[in-house]
């Protein structure tokens, strides 16, 4: 069974803002076993909606819409659905009444016209009530097809999907089982891996596909099997995964559902009651700043240096000037200067440091644009690392920051 997504609006086609509502409304159907045909963005014009639901009810099984549904006159999705459907708009009191709660609770404000209009829905629709917002869900069904109108604001889109859409899909039909596992690899190309494990792709069973998904040095395996006999397809799933580890021990670091590599970090620090320190300068923070944005970081993130100029390196991190005129800024020495002073300085038990030349001039070292070197210092070892990033800035930085936290992952580890 196939969807289609179609968000509505303007501000997605300008770039104005990111669609994030069709990734979480495709990961929420792809759970229950339906597959996402097309998503489509549309502008808030009536044709053109018009044309997109046509298209749509030809391509796929379930048609949810996003957008278009607020107290405005450029909000005009109801309108032409219920043009589509041949229909005419009517009051629904229940809507009604829990806008006037939400007004009465919240806002504080005399209702207007606008917002008693939103209560207004094709007559031939199932109210989904939206118990976080002023505009409501709308579910109608043509020609065995299942239409879904849903608010555009993402909080009040992933209720109603969470609460409404999800649970109503499965009481009404029947899904074939979807698995998806997917690996995280540090560390190794996407061409290098694929010719690393050729052969055990080669025998992977039909049914069970394998998607390479790359990012600034690391690379997701995600293995994905569709079928109706669920422990089948988990038993094959997890003997292929069984099969495939000895051949990336050195560059696995977990799967997806255990979290990402920040988290697998944090929990391996918590775990052995470590903490950790950052200086940082090509990389600006953003090493710092995916540790800080899990919950309880506090835990075991001590503290950050942003040394980005030369002599915040010399006047914070004490960092010899001695070291930077024999080596240069960009340099294992100036690295590993860096990292045991914020370790002292935090008096955490490890610190990382990164200095590099990202682009797009060489600053005020010698080394090449791309040119990073990373340190890691602990009570027991100082090590240090260079590497070379290429010639695009988002990019060294991003992958500067990926590389931190491999090597930190596997020091860690080791413990």
């Amino acid at each position: 069974m196939f969807a289609e997504i179609i968000t509505i609006g303007d501000e997605i086609l300008i770039g104005q803002i990111v669609d994030t509502n069709s990734a979480f409304i495709s990961k929420a159907l792809n759970k229950i076993g339906v597959s996402v045909y097309q998503i489509t963005s549309v502008q808030d014009d009536k044709e053109h909606i018009l044309k997109s639901l046509a298209e749509a009810e030809e391509n796929a099984d379930i048609i949810i819409l996003t957008g278009g549904l607020g107290p405005t006159k450029d909000d005009i999705t109801k309108k032409t659905i219920a043009e589509y459907f041949d229909d005419t708009l009517v009051q629904s009191e229940s809507v009604l009444a829990n806008i006037k709660h939400l007004w009465e609770t919240f806002v504080k404000q005399p209702l207007v016209q606008v917002n008693i209009d939103q209560a207004l829905v094709p007559s031939k629709c199932q109210v989904l009530m939206n118990k976080v917002g002023s505009a409501p869900g709308m579910w109608l069904e043509k020609n065995g097809k299942v239409f879904v109108s849903l608010p555009g604001v993402p909080f009040e889109m992933k209720a109603l999907i969470t609460g409404c859409v999800i649970p109503k899909l499965q009481e009404q039909f029947h899904f074939p089982y979807i698995l998806h596992k997917t690996l995280l690899t540090y560390g190794l190309g996407e061409s290098n891996l694929a010719s690393r494990i050729e052969k055990w792709e080669d025998n992977l069973p039909a049914y069970i596909k394998l998607a390479y998904l790359p990012s600034l040095g690391r690379v997701r395996l995600r293995l994905t099997a569709k079928g109706t006999d669920k422990a089948k397809i988990e038993a094959e799933i997890n003997k292929q995964v069984e099969l495939l580890l000895p051949q990336i021990h050195d560059i696995f670091t977990g799967f997806e559902d255990e979290g990402s590599i920040e988290e697998v970090l944090a929990d391996a620090l918590v775990s052995e009651n470590l903490t950790i320190a950052t200086a940082e300068s090509c990389t600006g923070g953003k090493v710092a700043e995916r540790f800080t944005a899990i919950p309880g970081a506090s835990r075991y993130f001590k503290g950050s240096v942003v040394s980005y100029a030369t002599q915040s390196k010399i006047d914070v991190l004490k960092v010899s000037q001695d070291t930077i005129d024999k080596f240069s800024v960009v340099s294992e020495e100036v690295a590993l200067e860096m990292a045991e002073n914020a370790r002292n300085l935090f008096k955490s038990d490890f610190a990382i440091s990164t200095t590099g030349n990202a682009g797009p001039t060489k600053g005020d070292g010698d080394a090449e644009v791309g040119t990073v070197c990373l340190a890691i210092v602990s009570k027991e070892e100082r090590k240090a690392f260079t590497f070379q990033f290429g010639n695009h800035r988002t990019k060294v930085i991003n992958k500067a920051v990926n590389k931190a936290y491999e090597l930190l992952l596997k020091e860690i580890l080791k413990k």
